[in-house]
């Protein structure tokens, strides 16, 4: 067993989850582990600041073009594999007790390249190796992506995933070795219900009166976007908001909603996030698949009453009274349970009970701190 403190390396190079990755470091860092956050710059944004860990944005220095351009991409893919190997020669890699990459978005190169790459541990000394399986595999996968991201899963020491939906794909659909399997919750977005200097609703939205259902995120074919506005069609007496940054054309999407349908298409800073969270009287995931969503556990963190599709790990968090849920798809079903939910002040309030206590309890990010330390330990142990 290594000296205390533990010294954890979290890697994500692309900053896909700026929130995830420094709510998992704040909180191994106050149960007493000594963590570094290696990533890159978050292009969209301010992130919550390092709270005793340290943060080295080593990856992707040069940056030309908007974030999401093909100019800012390829500038990127051409770094990937430098910034890659420089970070597995670094000091900080070698000398970690764990490192734990959270998103490893090359996957064909990724599993050529050390720390993964097959005989790495025999010519220099490598830590255990641990990665979350943020998604399973890709749901847009590029050729030859998705045998990567298997060869991947057989490189390193454990996978973490964050429901027993995908830990049960990692055992039974890709035949990962159950004893390299582990799921550990992810944990509700906390710090963005705490922050000191919210910012209020744009005017527009603040005049609104009516209740107000919320679907929060960026904008995907993979969400149900479409389900829902077939399933809004004859609600009139509430407002659907359809907020965040779209990674599709929703031209369409606009042309079909309704009059008492809202789109905010960019962007939502973290300062702007309570604002909306708060304001919903229900928040809906029609999902038509995922593992766990980032936007559930925001949802979570501000006690919000949640509607959500049955897939994935979300009948996980349904069963601690925080959701309801529908079937995938199923745009009369979900019609029907968001009138009745929005005519049941009383079943809003019990949902939103249990988010609060859910978010206290479960996904409590020092519950979760300590479920990976444990694993952190056991590998270390077993190294």
């Amino acid at each position: 067993m290594p000296a205390s403190p533990l010294s954890v390396q979290l890697v994500d190079p692309s900053a896909f989850t700026p929130p995830y990755d420094r709510a998992l470091a704040a909180a191994l860092a106050r149960a007493g582990a000594r963590v570094e956050l290696a990533t890159s710059r978050f292009a969209y944004g301010d992130v919550p600041p390092a709270a005793g860990y340290t943060v080295d944005e080593r990856f992707y220095r040069w940056a030309p073009g908007a974030p999401g351009s093909r100019v800012r991409r390829a500038a990127k893919l051409a770094q990937h594999v430098p910034d890659m190997l420089r970070f597995a020669a670094s000091p900080g890699a070698r000398r970690a007790d764990v490192v734990h990459f959270q998103w490893l978005t090359v996957q064909p190169l990724d599993v050529r390249l050390p720390p993964l790459a097959r005989g790495a541990r025999g010519r220099v000394r490598r830590p255990p190796l641990v990665l979350t399986a943020h998604d399973v595999l890709p749901r847009e996968p590029r050729p030859g992506q998705l045998a990567a991201q298997r060869r991947l899963y057989e490189r390193v020491e454990a996978v973490v995933v964050h429901s027993e939906h995908g830990a049960a794909r990692l055992r039974d659909e890709l035949g990962v070795d159950p004893a390299r399997v582990h799921a550990i919750p992810h944990g509700a977005f906390t710090h963005l219900a705490e922050l000191p200097d919210p910012a209020p609703l744009p005017p527009e939205l603040a005049a609104v009166e009516s209740p107000v259902v919320l679907c929060f995120g960026l904008l995907r074919p993979y969400k149900g976007i479409d389900v829902l506005l077939e399933a809004w069609r004859g609600i009139v007496d509430a407002e659907l908001w359809i907020v965040g940054l779209p990674k599709m054309d929703v031209g369409a999407l606009r042309a079909a909603a309704p009059p008492n349908v809202r789109f905010v298409t960019r962007f939502v800073a973290d300062r702007e996030i309570p604002a909306y969270f708060r304001r919903a009287d229900l928040v809906v995931l029609p999902y038509r698949e995922i593992d766990q969503s980032g936007v559930l556990f925001t949802a979570l963190a501000f006690g919000a009453p949640l509607l959500l599709s049955a897939v994935g790990g979300f009948p996980e968090v349904a069963a601690s009274g925080a959701a309801e849920l529908v079937p995938p798809g199923d745009a009369a079903a979900l019609h029907d349970a968001l009138t009745r939910l929005l005519a049941d002040p009383a079943a809003r309030e019990r949902l939103a009970s249990a988010a609060r206590a859910a978010a206290a309890t479960t996904y409590a990010w020092d519950a979760i701190a300590a479920q990976h330390l444990a694993l952190y330990e056991a590998l270390v142990g077993r190294a």
